[in-house]
């Protein structure tokens, strides 16, 4: 699975998931904080983790396929590895934005 689908996943959830959670920052354009952008990637990335580890229980008990397993495991992975470029470059922005002269 390439990241440009998991980042459209992540993109797609997060848009249908628009108008939950408080954000601490104001709105933009479209409605949406930054803050509760955030807060549906993080969200994003534990629902993935969680039902990768009921994939792997259940691939434990015999009731879920060891293919299927290995497919939520993937996808975890790769939402993980979004949210942390993600990460990444909000603190290049960050320290650039500190390397500005006052």
């Amino acid at each position: 699975m390439a990241i440009d689908s998991i980042a459209a996943k992540v993109i797609t959830r997060a848009s249908a998931a628009a108008g939950t959670g408080a954000s601490a920052l104001p709105a933009g354009p479209q409605g949406d904080g930054f803050g509760a952008s955030l807060e549906r990637l993080v969200n994003t990335v534990d629902e993935t983790n969680q039902s990768a580890n009921v994939a792997i229980d259940g691939m434990l008990a015999g009731t879920t396929d060891v293919h299927d397993a290995m497919i939520a495991i993937q996808r975890a992975d790769h939402t993980l590895q979004f949210s942390v470029q993600v990460r990444n470059k909000l603190m290049n922005a960050y320290q650039e934005i500190m390397r500005m002269p006052v």
